[in-house]
């Protein structure tokens, strides 16, 4: 539950939401690309990653000098079947 907890507190935010939705739609992306697609700084998409990524929400594969972050279907996943069991779409 307390992994659950820490993922719906990272989706509580709407820079972050922007920021999954961007990686949903892009796939991987470095700082720099989500900074230009959100016209947000870059210390504050640095820190939004840091706390997605601390929920197991995204994951960073260092290529090169830069850091591309990607989703973490598996977590999403589980995230989702939480909100199924909760609706009672699912016993």
């Amino acid at each position: 539950m307390e992994c659950t907890v820490k993922i719906f507190k990272a989706l509580s935010n709407n820079a972050r939401l922007e920021i999954l939705s961007s990686l949903l739609a892009e796939g991987p992306l470095c700082v720099n690309a989500l900074v230009n697609r959100l016209n947000v700084s870059q210390p504050a998409v640095s820190q939004h990653l840091k706390i997605l990524e601390n929920a197991g929400l995204v994951k960073g594969n260092k290529i090169g000098y830069r850091v591309h972050y990607s989703l973490v279907p598996e977590n999403l996943a589980e995230c989702s079947s939480f909100l199924k069991k909760l609706s009672g779409e699912v016993k």
